[in-house]
Parts: structure tokens; sequence; C-alpha cells
């Protein structure tokens, strides 16, 4: 048997994937980028072990960043014959990450004022 060496979550990192996921992230996307953030690469195995997510977890949240364009991803040999393993790292930093969901959280909060006033404004004829 091998050994091998596994990351998991610190309460830091925990409360920060909480964090993302109550400004509006999915779970799975926030416990994914919060790994990715503390880390400069990793399989997907590593990510199901990292966040304690199973494999279609983890790819439908690997698909929602590769959208978002925050990762990266890159082939390399398996150690023994079959399919070339997958390695993911994040393709910006996680500082700026955080600016982007700010910015699209403030285009949010804008569109919702903006129909509030709406509203204010049929409320008043």
């Amino acid at each position: 048997m091998k050994l091998e060496k596994v990351l998991t979550f610190t309460d830091a990192e925990e409360e920060l994937a909480n964090l993302l996921t109550e400004i509006g992230m999915k779970r799975n996307v926030s416990k994914v980028l919060v790994y990715l953030a503390n880390t400069n690469e990793a399989t997907s195995r590593d990510i199901e072990r990292g966040t304690d997510l199973r494999q279609p977890e983890v790819s439908i949240a690997m698909r929602t960043l590769m959208e978002k364009e925050w990762i990266d991803s890159r082939e390399s040999k398996a150690e023994s014959k079959g399919r070339p393993v997958k390695i993911y790292s994040l393709s910006k930093d996680i500082n700026d990450i955080v600016d982007i969901i700010e910015v699209e959280k403030e285009k949010e909060i804008n569109i919702q004022l903006k129909l509030i006033e709406k509203v204010r404004g049929l409320i008043a004829e």
C-alpha cells in the first residue's frame, strides 16, 4: 500500500467556503475554489478527497469554474496504462476572483434597486 498525503480544509478554509456559499456561490463550487486556492495544482481525485465531494459533484463544480475561466487544466500521463489524468489549477489569483465576484454582486444589487424604484413609481401613481 502506498502512503498519500491528502489536504483537508482548515477551519479558516471551511469558513471561506461557507462565506462564498452565503453570497450565492454553489456549495460544491465554493469548496473546489477554496481547495484550488490553497494548492498549486490538483487532480480530480485530490479534490474529491480534500473537499469530501463525490466525483460527479467535483465534475459539475469544475465545469462551472471552467465556464468562468477561473481554472486551467492540463493532462498528465497516468502512472499505469489508461486515460491521462487531468491536473487543475487556478488561472487567476484568488483575490482577482473575489474582485470579479464583488463586481457581479454590485451589478445584481443595482438591478434590484432599479426594480424597487420602478415598484415605488407604480405605487405612487
